[in-house]
């Protein structure tokens, strides 16, 4: 059995070996795109997508997990779940100020109930300090990876992880408990 960064190196002159990688991560990335979508057809345009962008850049693929690509198919994922994410609010914006978005029709998103955040703060206040304020730099006033990194004196790449780290720790305490006392 041939390992991930066989299959992407053996994938830039045969198709079959791409098709064998998606196989293997197909029912995780949608599971990925499912659990932060909460619509199917959603998570499958997004897992789609996903593949699509690693299909594209499958030669620039460097093998840095021992012959896995799930963190850099993940990282793919990601990327096109925020690109999503943000395109999703541009075209709302841009409705809204032009004033042809029906609020009240079927592309109204739902408002959130007053328990939506229930238990954020006490999750935050678990965190190391230096990912809370990564997290607040970077989600909280949307400031970018460098504006984050030059305030808190780091990297970008410091920011980016201490983000990540703060936010799986986040989504473990507040989507699945038990998870996050182990």
């Amino acid at each position: 059995m041939r390992s991930d960064a066989e299959l992407l190196v053996a994938a830039r002159s045969d198709a079959s070996a791409f098709r064998e990688l998606y196989e293997r991560y197909a029912d995780r990335v949608y599971g990925y795109h499912l659990r932060r979508s909460r619509d199917a057809h959603a998570a499958h345009d997004l897992t789609a997508e996903t593949f699509a962008q690693a299909w594209l850049s499958r030669g620039r693929f460097r093998d840095e997990a021992g012959g896995s690509a799930g963190p850099w198919l993940f990282g793919i994922a990601r990327h096109v779940l925020l690109v999503s994410v943000r395109r999703h609010r541009l075209e709302r914006s841009a409705c809204e100020r032009l004033g042809v978005l029906d609020t009240a029709g079927p592309e109204a998103l739902p408002e959130p109930g007053p328990d939506w955040l229930d238990g954020l703060d006490e999750a935050l206040a678990h965190l190391p300090e230096a990912q809370q304020e990564a997290i607040r730099l970077r989600v909280v006033e949307d400031l970018g990876y460098d504006e984050a990194a030059e305030r808190l004196a780091t990297s970008p790449q410091a920011v980016r992880a201490r983000v990540s780290r703060g936010l799986s720790t986040l989504r473990k305490h507040l989507f699945d408990p038990m998870e996050s006392t182990r």
